[in-house]
């Protein structure tokens, strides 16, 4: 997918609830990483299209100086918000195609739920500059879990109502792509689960925070939004549904 103006600007006006509904990572995320590639809180970490500040989160957490590379200009200053001047977060203005970071400067590269909106090419030269010889690449998602009844349902109703969706949504890049873009280092996978727990407002939120949502206004925002209110009542134990994923962190060393 190519990095242009609609990519880098398409969540500016979402920014509020992305910061208040989007899921953070599981903690054991880096535990996990620590096993599997060494990590340490020395390793110096690239967060690629670091949005909200969402990504980097778990990685300030353990103590790691994060450069967090951002070109929306509104979700970078969320991201500065969130971290409230921790010297260990550096928000940079820049893309996936040019970071503006050092040559072989970097340990660890991230991209949180943002792979899917580069020029890939051009990308992974980048990466393969800033990235030092034994660096590693983890591409990560918090996939919607496809075993869950809830979720099908929810995904149906994306498919059916929100022509945009099948358009954007991440599950458009398959493993061979990301196996051939994380070449020569060699690919391994890790699941870890997670989960939200929404109100019905709160479940709202976390579908507008979405590119491809229809915002308030738009010609089928409330055929959406019914459709999404009726889901939650088929679904809610005590006001709350529970948002199930399965975060997948695909590791290239």
């Amino acid at each position: 997918m190519q990095t242009n103006k609609s990519n880098t600007t398409r969540f500016s006006d979402r920014v509020s609830d992305y910061v208040k509904y989007r899921p953070h990572y599981p903690k054991e995320m880096i535990e996990k990483l620590s096993q599997t590639i060494g990590l340490e809180s020395n390793f110096i970490v690239a967060d690629i299209g670091s949005g909200t500040g969402l990504s980097s989160q778990r990685f300030i957490e353990a103590g790691n100086l994060v450069y967090a590379v951002e070109p929306n200009l509104e979700m970078r200053q969320a991201s500065e918000a969130f971290f409230d001047g921790n010297k260990n977060f550096k928000p940079i203005n820049g893309t996936a195609e040019e970071t503006t970071l050092e040559d072989q400067s970097i340990d660890l590269i991230f991209c949180g739920q943002a792979y899917h909106w580069f020029d890939f090419e051009k990308a992974k030269k980048e990466f393969l500059r800033i990235l030092k010889p034994e660096g590693t690449m983890v591409l990560a998602w918090n996939e919607r879990s496809i075993q869950d009844p809830f979720q099908q349902k929810y995904e149906r109703l994306m498919r059916k109502l929100i022509p945009e969706y099948a358009k954007v949504t991440q599950k458009n890049i398959n493993v061979d792509e990301i196996r051939s873009f994380l070449a020569p280092k060699v690919m391994e996978l890790i699941e870890l689960d997670n989960q939200q727990i929404f109100n019905l407002t709160e479940l709202k939120g976390r579908l507008r925070s979405s590119s491809y949502a229809p915002k308030e206004g738009d010609k089928n925002y409330d055929v959406v939004m019914n459709a999404l209110e009726q889901l939650f009542d088929s679904y809610q134990e005590n006001g709350k549904v529970i948002f199930k994923y399965d975060t997948m962190l695909y590791v290239g060393r």
